[in-house]
Order: C-alpha cells, then sequence, then structure tokens
C-alpha cells in the first residue's frame, strides 16, 4: 500500500462536530484563564496554533453515537486535549523540538522552564475539572491514562537510541505513549453516556487502534511527508534516536549493509542520515509494511464502530477511521 499524499479524504469527525468543538474550544479559552500573565501567554500560543482536536472529537462522536448530549461532554472533552497538550508542552522540551503545527514550540518562543510549568498547569486543570464531573469512573479512566502515558514516555526516554528495539517493543511504547488517550478519550464518551460494558469496551477498543494507527501514520510520514504541509521538521525522529516501525521493519528486510546503516544512523542521532536512510526505507518496503500495520488497526476500529448503534455519528467515526489513511500531515 502507497501512501497517498494527495487523495481525497471522506467527510471526518471534525467537519461533522465542527460546532461542537467550536463549544469546546470556548470551554479551552475560559478555563485556561490565570491571573498569572505567562499562563496567558503560553496558553494564548496554544490555542493560536490550533490542532487536529482528534481526542475532544473522539469523545463527542461517541457521545452523539449513544444518544448522550448533556454539556458535560464539552468539559470533558476539553480535559483530555488539556492533558494532551501537556503531555506535547512536555514531549517538545524532552526532544529539544522547535517547530510544530507550523508556529514554534513553546519551549522555542517562551523556554523551557515555562513550558514544563504551563505543562503541569494545564495537567493540573484537567484534574480540577474532572473532580467537577463527581464521577469517579470518569476520573480513574483519565488518572490512569495519565500515569500509562507518563509511563510511555520514559519508556520512550529509555530506549533512545536503541536500535535492538522490536516491533513488540516499539508497539508497546505507542500504545501507552500515543493510544492510551485515544482510548480513554472514547471511553469516556461511553461512560458519560451511560453506555453498556460491551459498548464501553467498542468505544474504548475503537480509540485504541485509531490512536495506534494515528502513530505510525505519524512515523511514517516523518520519512514521507512534506515540512511545508506538517508544521515539523523532517527527519526529527532520526535525530531523536527514534527506532519507528518503518526503520524496525527495513531493518528486518534490508540486507546486511542497509540494515547496519540504519543501525548507525538511529544509534548516532544523525539526521544528516536522513536522505541514505529514508531511500533504505522505501527500497526495502519498510514504508509499506508500515503502513499495512496501520490498515491492520483501522479494520480493527471499523470492527468496533460497526457494534455501535447506526446513524450518522457511528458512520462519521468509520470515516474518520479510514480517512486517516490518506492524511498528510
Amino acid at each position: 500500500m502507497e501512501l497517498q499524499k494527495n487523495t481525497p479524504q471522506p467527510p471526518n469527525g471534525h467537519a461533522f462536530v465542527e460546532q461542537e468543538l467550536r463549544e469546546v474550544d470556548a470551554v479551552i479559552k475560559e478555563r485556561l484563564s490565570s491571573g498569572v500573565p505567562l499562563v496567558g501567554d503560553v496558553a494564548q500560543h496554544i490555542i493560536a496554533a490550533g490542532g487536529k482536536r482528534l481526542r475532544p472529537t473522539l469523545l463527542l462522536l461517541c457521545c452523539g453515537a449513544l444518544g448522550f448530549k448533556d454539556a458535560q461532554r464539552l468539559s470533558m472533552a476539553a480535559v483530555v486535549e488539556f492533558i494532551h497538550t501537556a503531555t506535547l508542552l512536555h514531549d517538545d522540551v524532552v526532544d529539544e523540538s522547535t517547530l510544530r503545527r507550523g508556529l514554534p514550540t513553546a519551549n522555542a518562543k517562551f523556554g523551557n522552564p515555562a513550558s514544563v510549568l504551563i505543562g503541569d498547569f494545564l495537567y493540573s486543570r484537567a484534574f480540577q475539572m474532572m473532580v467537577e464531573v463527581q464521577d469517579m469512573r470518569i476520573m480513574k479512566v483519565l488518572a490512569d491514562a495519565t500515569n500509562v502515558i507518563a509511563e510511555g514516555e520514559v519508556m520512550q526516554l529509555m530506549n533512545m537510541h536503541n536500535a535492538d528495539l522490536s516491533e513488540e517493543g516499539y508497539l508497546q511504547v505507542i500504545r501507552s505513549k500515543t493510544s492510551k488517550l485515544f482510548e480513554a478519550s472514547a471511553q469516556v464518551g461511553a461512560i458519560l453516556s451511560g453506555a453498556s460494558p460491551a459498548l464501553e469496551a467498542a468505544c474504548a477498543e475503537f480509540g485504541q487502534a485509531m490512536g495506534t494507527a494515528f502513530q505510525v501514520i505519524d512515523d511514517v510520514l516523518d520519512y514521507t511527508g512534506d515540512a511545508s504541509v506538517m508544521g515539523k521538521n523532517l527527519g526529527d525522529d532520526l535525530r531523536e534516536g527514534k527506532a519507528t516501525l518503518p526503520l524496525i521493519l527495513a531493518m528486518q528486510h534490508g540486507t546486511a549493509e542497509e540494515s547496519q546503516t540504519v543501525r548507525r544512523a538511529i544509534e548516532k542521532g544523525d539526521a544528516n542520515m536522513l536522505e541514505v536512510v529514508a531511500a533504505i526505507v522505501r527500497r526495502t518496503g519498510g514504508l509499506e509494511s508500515a503502513m499495512q500495520s496501520a490498515a491492520r488497526e483501522i479494520d480493527r476500529a471499523l470492527a468496533q464502530a460497526r457494534l455501535l448503534p447506526p446513524g450518522v455519528h457511528t458512520d462519521t467515526m468509520m470515516n474518520l477511521a479510514t480517512g486517516s489513511l490518506a492524511r498528510n500531515k
């Protein structure tokens, strides 16, 4: 399967819940208010940067599919976006990133200390908002997810420059670091809706599969994407010494010399080797194999979506899943 950069995408969750997402953004803006000027400055930078809002979208779509329309869904959608944004602020400091969504990262603009502390502010504000819902199950799901995400970040840090990371080890990292919040977002939508255990499990697995596919595709785009479209620096994964799935598969299927070249690039974190490594990844079928892995995750997501009540929200979830395979940013 080739990654098509300009393939038209089917209607997605963002379009369908556009009005709800505007309401979520209003909640985000309101709850980011603080008497500390620097908090407001960094918060405004975050809002201006926008983002895909995938996690809030999943929560809102699950609520819609299960018939829940209470305003609590907007608050919880803001909470998952706060948690996500906090992880990004901390990630960019750890990874020494300078560009995200086409804009300077918060750490590049305001410095590392401010980014770390505002990330802490977002976490604490999210937990304040969780308490307001007064639902222990929602608090547990989100608290557990936040802890798993932190563990995933540590696992990733431990595996920097580790060219021996297996495909299973890679999946463990991304299912903790990335997929867990997708899973929790969809699950919280089901809990808010009072869904049965079976439907709650279907929403959670849909989110996990979507999150896994999203990260695999993101890792593919680091070797095939357009920096001006993606809004981030290509080759960052290689510079950081991350053994992502395209590289792992290239080392498995390449010649001894090709595998050694990729291994050396990971161990040294040498972004100057990006073109050479990208050529090896293409030649060995690493990109296609990684995309096939993402496609299997999307198939898993679709199987779970079919268990939900039929309707426009469920259809939109399925379109969001299939459309993700054609994304270019």
